[in-house]
C-alpha cells in the first residue's frame, strides 16, 4: 500500500467514525473547512489538556490566558501582519488552480529526495549485507549528481525567499520544469504576494463600520497582555504566559485535509526572558518540546529539527519539529526567538510602556521572547496517522486499530455485556455509574462480543470489560486490552485503579524532559 493509499484510508476512517467531517456537508461543504465528530472533539480536547497541564500545571512561572479574537486594528500594524503576512502565490492558466510557489518547489526538492533513497534501496539490495549506505551515497555519481542539482535549487530558493525575489521563485519553477498537478501543464502566471488575513467590519451601522481582522495567529493576545499579567500575577522574568484559542488564515493552498485550513486551533506559549538571554532559553525550549512529542512513543526517528532559511521578521532564530506524515516530514510545531520585537513594537504603536523593572539590577527593559507554538488540529493529524494501523491477526482475521497513546484516548472504557438479559445490562450500568466520573466511557450490547471488540479497535478505546454470568456471581470481569488482546479475569473493584494506571497523563508526563 502507498503512504498516499493510506492516507486516503485514514481520512474515510476519520469520518466514518465519527472522529472528523466535512463542514457543511449538506451543502456540498466548505473548502479547509471541518468539523469535530464525537470521537474527534474527544481527542481533540485531551492533546489540549496534554499540552495544557505540561505547560501550566509543570512549570510554576508558566500561567495562562484567553485573549478575544477580535483586536483593535493597529494590533495588526504593530506586529506586522498588515505589511508582510503574505504568500508567494502562482497561478496555472489552464487549470486555474492557485499555489504556493515555494511549496511547489519544496515539493519537488522532496522528489529529489526520494530519487536518492530509490538509488541507495537498490544498492542495499545489490550488495546485502555488505552494503555501506554512508559510503555509497558520498561515492555514486547517480546520487551525487542528484544531490547536487537538489542543494543548488535548495539554494536558490532560500537565497529567494530571503531576498523577497518573486521573480527568482518563478524562474525556478520554470526551471526545474514544475508542472501543474491538475493539468499537468506549465503555464505559469508570474508569482503574486498574498495577504492571508480575514477582513470583517465592527460597528452596529455599515457605514461607521471599522475594519478589522480575524486573528492570524494567538500570539498578539499574549503580548497586549504581558503587563496585564506580569502586574497582577507578580511574575518575575523569566516566565512565561500559555494560551490556546481560534486563529484564521485565509489559506489559497489549504490541503493535505486537516494539515491546513482556514479556520484552526493554536496551543502557544510566549516565555520572557531577559535581552542576551534569549539562545539560552531557545534551545532549551528546543528540547523540552521535542521530548514532549516523543514522550507520545510514536517512534524518536519520526520526528526531527527542520531549521528556518527564511527567518520571519520578527525572529532572530527560528526551527520546526516536523513530524514523518503519511505524506512526508512536515511541521507540528515551531520554536522563535522573537527578539523583542512584539513588545517593542506594541510600546511604539501604543505610546504606552511596555517594559519589565528588575528589581535585582534596579533597571527596565523590554523583554525577549521565546516563542513555542503547535498547531492543535495538525497535533490531531499526527496522533491520528501514528495511531491508525490495518493488523491481520493470528487466525488470519484483519482488524483495523488506533493504537491511540491510552492518555489521549476518547474512549478509555468500553463496557459490554455479554447478552442482554439475566441482570448483566444492570450490573454493566452499575459499573458505568461507578467510573463515569472519571472516564469517557462507552456501552455497547449489540452485536457479538468479537464485533464489539472490533468496532472499540477502530476508535482506539485501551480497555473493553465484559461483563458475563460469572460476574454476577464472584463480582468479577474480563478486562481485555487493546493492543495485545489479552484478557485477564479482575475483581470489579479494582477496575479503577487499573484504569487509572494506564490512563493517567502521568506516565507521559514523567517523559519530559523539562
Amino acid at each position: 500500500m502507498t503512504q498516499e493509499e493510506l492516507f486516503k484510508k485514514l481520512v474515510a476512517h476519520s469520518k466514518e467514525y465519527g472522529f472528523i467531517f466535512p463542514s457543511s456537508e449538506i451543502y456540498d461543504g466548505l473548502s479547509a473547512v471541518y468539523d469535530y465528530g464525537q470521537l474527534g472533539v474527544e481527542l481533540k480536547n485531551n492533546i489540549k489538556r496534554y499540552w495544557w497541564d505540561s505547560m501550566v500545571k509543570l512549570h510554576m512561572n508558566i500561567v495562562g490566558i484567553d485573549a478575544a479574537i477580535f483586536m483593535h486594528p493597529k494590533t495588526w500594524e504593530a506586529s506586522g501582519h498588515v505589511s508582510a503576512f503574505n504568500d508567494p502565490l502562482i497561478d496555472n492558466r489552464d487549470s486555474k488552480k492557485r499555489y504556493r510557489a515555494d511549496v511547489l518547489i519544496e515539493d519537488w526538492l522532496a522528489k529529489q529526495d526520494e530519487k536518492i533513497q530509490k538509488e541507495v534501496d537498490k544498492a542495499r539490495k545489490r550488495f546485502g549485507e555488505s552494503f555501506d549506505e554512508a559510503q555509497y551515497r558520498s561515492t555514486s555519481p547517480r546520487v551525487l549528481e542528484i544531490a547536487a542539482k537538489r542543494d543548488a535549487i535548495h539554494k536558490r530558493m532560500a537565497d529567494a525567499m530571503n531576498a523577497n525575489d518573486l521573480n527568482e521563485l518563478r524562474q525556478i519553477i520554470l526551471d526545474c520544469e514544475i508542472v501543474c498537478p491538475i493539468s499537468g501543464t506549465k503555464n505559469w502566471t508570474e508569482v503574486r504576494q498574498f495577504n492571508l488575513m480575514f477582513e470583517t467590519k465592527l460597528g452596529s451601522v455599515a457605514e461607521g463600520a471599522n475594519t478589522i481582522y480575524l486573528r492570524p495567529e494567538t500570539a498578539q493576545g499574549i503580548f497586549v497582555n504581558f503587563l496585564n499579567v506580569q502586574k497582577t500575577g507578580r511574575m518575575k522574568i523569566p516566565f512565561g504566559i500559555a494560551q490556546i484559542g481560534k486563529a484564521f488564515r485565509n489559506e489559497i493552498v489549504a490541503r493535505q485535509f486537516i494539515f491546513r485550513m482556514r479556520e484552526f486551533e493554536q496551543m502557544e506559549m510566549q516565555f520572557f526572558v531577559k535581552p542576551g538571554e534569549e539562545m539560552k532559553w531557545w534551545n532549551k525550549w528546543k528540547q523540552t518540546r521535542m521530548s514532549w512529542h516523543r514522550a507520545l512513543g510514536f517512534g524518536d526517528d519520526q520526528y526531527h529539527f527542520h531549521d528556518h532559511e527564511k527567518l520571519a521578521h520578527y525572529a532572530n532564530a527560528a526551527t520546526d519539529i516536523e513530524y514523518n506524515f503519511p505524506f512526508g516530514f512536515k511541521e507540528v510545531e515551531g520554536i522563535h526567538s522573537r527578539t523583542d520585537f512584539d513588545l517593542g513594537n506594541h510600546q511604539k504603536f501604543s505610546g504606552k510602556k511596555i517594559q519589565y523593572f528588575d528589581p535585582e539590577s534596579g533597571e527596565s527593559y523590554v523583554p525577549y521572547v521565546v516563542e513555542t507554538s503547535i498547531g492543535v488540529d495538525r497535533m490531531v493529524l499526527q496522533v491520528l496517522s501514528a495511531a491508525f494501523h490495518e493488523e491481520k491477526m493470528e487466525n488470519g482475521e484483519e482488524r483495523v486499530v488506533m493504537h491511540f497513546p491510552s492518555a489521549l484516548a476518547p474512549i478509555k472504557v468500553a463496557i459490554l455485556p455479554l447478552v442482554k438479559k439475566d441482570g448483566l445490562p444492570e450490573l454493566a450500568r452499575t459499573i458505568i455509574d461507578d467510573l463515569k466520573f472519571d472516564y469517557t466511557l462507552q456501552y455497547d450490547e449489540k452485536d457479538s462480543i468479537g464485533k464489539r471488540y472490533r468496532r472499540q479497535d477502530a476508535i482506539g478505546t485501551p480497555f473493553c470489560v465484559t461483563v458475563d454470568h460469572q460476574s454476577l456471581e464472584d463480582k468479577t470481569v474480563t478486562i481485555r486490552h487493546r493492543d495485545t488482546m489479552a484478557q485477564e479475569r479482575v475483581p470489579i473493584a479494582d477496575l479503577h485503579r487499573l484504569i487509572e494506571e494506564e490512563v493517567s497523563m502521568r506516565k507521559l508526563f514523567a517523559k519530559i524532559e523539562l
